[in-house]
């Protein structure tokens, strides 16, 4: 049965580097858990690390994060659905938020749970996901600072999560200068300027973080390591806090070209032959995992050798040259993850997820 393993000393040690790292630059940060699709046994080691507050876009994670430890600040990292804004006052102690019709809502909902409901205003600095438009944004707030029962903690936005617009000095230097343009128009104290996720800490690292972004949100840099300038890993961080452990259902040497006419899979693709594969064999193994838990593209195959061919729903088809290793049914073959990739195995209930030291 393929698995999902985290290594808690892996995750012990990115955590580590990224609390120094910020810790030393006087900056607040919170983990984003919703990666681990609420699940309880990986959500206990990253509250067990100590961090104090995560962030999660599913209420139902949320509530389990409050089951494992009431005292950890829990933030909704989206715009709430209106049909949930109990909940999220109920178990998000903040919550981003980009709609006025949404922040009254959330406003009358605190005041019957006789609740102070924190929230961040997300601004769009150009990669057109969640913000609001910064011609509005005196406006927007002028108003939220009359709601009862909300309390304004912050401001931030979302860079590269969509378009992949990458934050740089002059983004984030008009960022914190619109919480001081807002403290000084209504006279109000913002404490956070949420501008940075995983993308941004390369910019930190190179001391290209701006005065006044204060607070991140990270999760891939936790899990991963990445560096979504290089698309490598950060120096001195691990990429192997998650693996995926698949078992080889079949080996057998076969020839490299398919024989017979050719048409489209089940997928819509259709194979193109390289004249010089005709006649030639290969080993290929069979492992216990298909597209319908991942897609093969966000699969890194620990061992260099191996080759990833493709992928029907249940099972991928590997490349193993000669099998110099000499891998038989019933071995394990392990895979890196990207976080994409990650994000839909922790989602599926046909994955076994396991911690280790």
């Amino acid at each position: 049965m393929a698995y999902v393993k985290l290594y808690r000393s892996e995750l012990k040690h990115n955590f580590d580097f990224l609390d120094s790292l910020f810790k030393e630059n006087g900056i607040k940060w919170g983990i984003t858990t919703k990666l681990l699709c609420g699940n309880r046994a990986f959500l206990e080691e990253v509250i067990g690390l100590g961090i104090g507050e995560v962030h999660d876009s599913r209420i139902s994670n949320l509530r389990r994060i409050k089951e494992i430890d009431p005292d950890t600040l829990t933030i909704y990292i989206k715009p709430p659905p209106k049909d949930i804004i109990p909940d999220v006052v109920k178990y998000a102690d903040a919550s981003l938020n980009t709609e006025l019709s949404t922040l009254y809502e959330l406003s009358e909902e605190a005041e019957r749970q006789n609740k102070v409901h924190k929230v961040i205003i997300m601004i769009e600095m150009g990669d057109l996901r969640e913000g609001v438009m910064r011609e509005d944004l005196i406006n927007f707030y002028e108003k939220v600072f009359k709601l009862p029962g909300i309390e304004v903690i912050g401001l931030g936005t979302n860079l590269n999560c969509m378009h992949g617009v990458m934050p740089d000095s002059d983004k984030l230097i008009q960022l914190a200068l619109y919480k001081q343009i807002i403290e000084l128009r209504f006279n109000k104290k913002i404490p956070l300027v949420s501008g940075g996720t995983t993308v941004t800490i390369p910019l930190l690292i190179r001391g290209q973080l701006p005065d006044g972004i204060n607070h991140f949100r990270v999760g891939e840099a936790l899990y991963f390591g990445k560096d979504l300038f290089t698309d490598g890993v950060i120096e001195g961080m691990s990429d192997q806090v998650m693996e995926l452990y698949t078992q080889v259902i079949e080996i057998s040497e076969k020839p490299v070209v398919p024989t017979g006419e050719l048409g489209m899979n089940p997928q819509g693709k259709k194979m193109e032959v390289s004249q010089d594969d005709y006649g030639k064999t290969a080993y290929r193994a069979i492992v216990d995992i298909g597209v319908l838990d991942i897609q093969p593209d966000y699969l890194i195959p620990v061992n260099d050798n191996l080759k990833i061919i493709d992928a029907s729903s249940d099972m991928l088809i590997l490349d193993v040259g000669t099998n110099p290793e000499g891998y038989q049914v019933g071995d394990e073959i392990r895979f890196k993850l990207k976080y994409m990739g990650a994000l839909g195995l922790m989602s599926s209930d046909y994955i076994e997820k396991r911690v280790t030291d």
